[in-house]
């Protein structure tokens, strides 16, 4: 990728997002400053716009209620039977990704992106490999963090539940996603 490519509107909105979840380097605040000042005008702009689609109250008309597009951050666990179809093979694993030997910075963003991309061409079911971090002592960095991403907003529009997979995918270091339905979807 070049370096002096320019970050459209929704790439910086992304990266920003991603930039919130980690600690700056030294000497790299004053960009993070920046990022933030450029992301609250984005969502003061995206607010005005929500509130200048909404019809005001002297219309007339049936009103309609505002459904939020944000979870609650609580995911369930995949039921025992889809759970058992997936390990049998008869509800496919869409796709996988490995993130065997990643830090967790580059898990983190490696991550988004591909549940964001499996998201959007209308995936259900994905399976994501963190390892069983067989270190001494060490229970597996990803192992843990994985599972708590998923109820930082940027992964909880897109993932429905999730669960531990069956041993031959991976066992306990390996998860069964189940990705939720895109906007309007239907079964």
């Amino acid at each position: 990728m070049a370096r002096d490519r320019k970050l459209n509107t929704d790439e910086r909105i992304l990266w920003g997002k991603v930039a919130r979840s980690t600690r700056p380097m030294p000497g790299k605040k004053d960009q993070l400053a920046e990022l933030d000042a450029f992301l609250t005008e984005v969502e003061v702009e995206q607010q005005t716009a929500a509130a200048a689609k909404r019809p005001s109250e002297t219309d007339a008309g049936p009103t309609v209620p505002v459904v939020s597009k944000t979870r609650s951050g609580i995911h369930h666990p995949l039921e025992r039977p889809v759970k058992r179809k997936i390990a049998k093979g008869r509800v496919p694993l869409e796709a996988r990704i490995d993130l065997h030997g990643l830090v967790q910075s580059e898990a983190h963003i490696l991550l988004l992106e591909f549940l964001m991309r499996a998201h959007e061409r209308g995936m259900r079911h994905v399976l994501v490999i963190t390892g069983k971090g067989s270190s001494l002592g060490s229970e597996g960095a990803l192992k843990r963090a994985v599972p708590m991403w998923f109820s930082k907003p940027e992964f909880r529009y897109f993932i429905s539940s999730y669960e531990t997979a069956a041993h031959h995918h991976g066992g306990e270091g390996a998860l069964y996603i189940r990705l939720s339905r895109r906007h309007g979807e239907r079964s």
